[in-house]
């Protein structure tokens, strides 16, 4: 479950970052101490309610505060949840960011800088990320936003942090993210919703339009020119509209739409960026993110 609503004493913002080993929790940690958050890597978890004890006691002086906490504090790491719930009766309001990623990516990550997995004792990579993933299950379970990093540079992770941090106006309010893809790299492993758009029209098809992609105007115009196209829209529109209150109602905080053409260059860029425009205009907080446009075929 999130965490549940408490106030916020002293305009206090407390960001508890975990996840996986390798998953990219120090380039979060930098980019929101690049946003002004004072930052600790690796607090002890018995730690952390006398710790927001003292920055509310501070008035204004620490205001924004994120924290890194995660298995390499070894058998210390147990007490997590029982400071989070030491943080609710004190009415201290947190959200936890948990990144995740792939076996693969993490697995390649380690060989690429020859790092030990914090819990690669006596077995290998995998092993300990398998481990790792069951010891986090409940504080995966707490978090207001969750970051798949498999498909994620450095850099976009970065501009990811700054868009979900950048602005406290953006704290109390329902993110949704909508992810395009190409069905020949795989799926996104963190979609909530995931819409094929194949049988459209392909612009790939079209020799002037093959080079292009979905952010091109003569791209948009010829997906966009079919009834099939506008039929389709209206009732994608429709149906998200309808979601979203319902999963706002469930305590939802973050959804993520995954929309999907052959290769993630062409259709699905097209109609997600027509959604995202169709619900800003709703006033929803929207990112979007194209991950293969780059890498083939629409």
């Amino acid at each position: 479950m999130n965490a549940p609503d408490q106030s916020r004493p002293g305009d206090l913002r407390l960001v508890i970052i975990s996840g996986l080993s390798g998953a990219g929790k120090t380039q979060a940690l930098r980019s929101l101490e690049d946003l002004g958050f004072f930052c600790i890597d690796n607090l002890p978890p018995a730690l952390l309610t006398k710790f927001a004890d003292l920055c509310v006691q501070s008035g204004q002086k620490v205001r924004r505060i994120a924290l890194v906490i995660d298995v390499r504090g070894g058998q210390f790491f147990d007490d997590l949840l029982l400071s989070l719930r030491e943080l609710e009766e004190a009415g201290i309001w947190y959200e936890v960011l948990f990144l995740e990623a792939s076996d693969e990516a993490l697995v390649r990550r380690f060989k690429e800088t020859r790092r030990r997995h914090p819990l690669a004792v006596t077995g290998g990579i995998l092993e300990a990320i398998r481990e790792e993933r069951k010891r986090l299950e409940e504080i995966r379970g707490r978090a207001r936003i969750i970051i798949d990093t498999s498909d994620l540079t450095p850099g976009r992770l970065r501009e990811e942090i700054f868009q979900l941090f950048s602005e406290d106006s953006l704290l109390e309010r329902f993110i949704i993210r909508i992810v395009t893809f190409g069905y020949k790299h795989g799926l996104p492993r963190d979609a909530d919703l995931v819409f094929d758009v194949r049988f459209l029209p392909n612009p790939y098809y079209v020799e002037s339009l093959k080079p292009l992609s979905g952010n091109d105007k003569a791209v948009v115009k010829y997906v966009m020119k079919w009834p099939v196209t506008q039929e389709f829209l209206k009732l994608l529109d429709g149906l998200i509209g309808f979601l979203i209150p319902h999963y706002k109602n469930e305590g939802k905080t973050q959804l993520t739409i995954a929309i999907g053409c052959t290769g993630g260059r062409h259709r699905s860029v097209v109609v997600a960026e027509h959604l995202a425009e169709s619900l800003r205009r709703l006033n929803n907080v929207v990112l979007v993110e194209h991950r293969d446009i780059s890498l083939g075929e629409a």
